[in-house]
């Protein structure tokens, strides 16, 4: 309606004047769309206030609200409850799965260290006439931590690249069933992919820093 102040509607029967229009708000889940809403001014109605609390004062203004009550209401007692909680119950589901995906994440990160680290393990050992014999031929710690290195470094690179589309799809569908979301930025995957080769740096680093200090001599000696 153009100009809707002072305009009479009829609802369900009722005439109603329109005696005021608000902002649109999202009185339900963010799941959905904003939905068309209209206040009515009946006071014999009334079965649910709102207050709005001072921080701090819930329990005083609560007793106060409760004895209120009990003077124009002795024979029932009111039901209080947090308006924050009912949006929380809303997306409990989503605090739920943001929770496991938090462990699980770290025990994927963890089991994927104790891998790389086994690995680097192997590898130095399984290398190590080899690394014995470029030693003798001039060749720096820092070269040798390099070649040593550059085959999980090239391992991690090609896990990043597959999983990269792959959590854009899923977050992309999981933000679909949301009407309001937000926008997937590149400096995010941008990130956990620096965070990836870090760790994978870290992890393995000592392993070809040991590797890489050893003595020629130790290396090629036979058992």
């Amino acid at each position: 309606l153009k100009n809707p102040v002072g305009k009479e509607i009829n609802i369900q029967g009722m005439r109603l004047q329109i005696i005021g229009v608000v902002n649109d708000f999202n009185f339900a889940s963010l799941y959905e769309t904003v939905k068309p809403l209209f206040f009515v001014l009946r006071p014999a109605w009334t079965h649910i206030v709102m207050v709005k609390i001072v921080a701090g004062q819930e329990k005083n203004t609560l007793a106060k609200l409760n004895g209120f009550y009990q003077k124009y209401n002795p024979d029932s007692s009111p039901y209080f409850k947090f308006l924050d909680d009912t949006y929380a119950a809303q997306y409990n589901a989503e605090q739920k799965v943001s929770a496991l995906s938090r462990y699980f994440a770290l025990i994927a990160i963890l089991i994927s260290c104790l891998g790389l680290f086994g690995l680097a393990r192997f590898n130095a050992e399984k290398r190590k006439k080899e690394i014995g014999i470029r030693k003798v031929n001039g060749a720096g710690t820092i070269h040798i931590f390099s070649i040593l290195s550059k085959d999980f470094l090239r391992w991690v690179s090609l896990a990043f690249i597959i999983a990269t589309p792959l959590s854009w799809y899923v977050m992309h569908r999981w933000l679909e069933n949301f009407a309001y979301k937000t926008t997937m930025s590149w400096w995010v995957f941008a990130v956990a992919g620096l965070l990836t080769f870090l760790i994978a740096f870290l992890t393995t680093s000592w392993q070809g820093i040991k590797a890489a200090m050893v003595n020629p001599v130790e290396s090629l000696r036979d058992e």
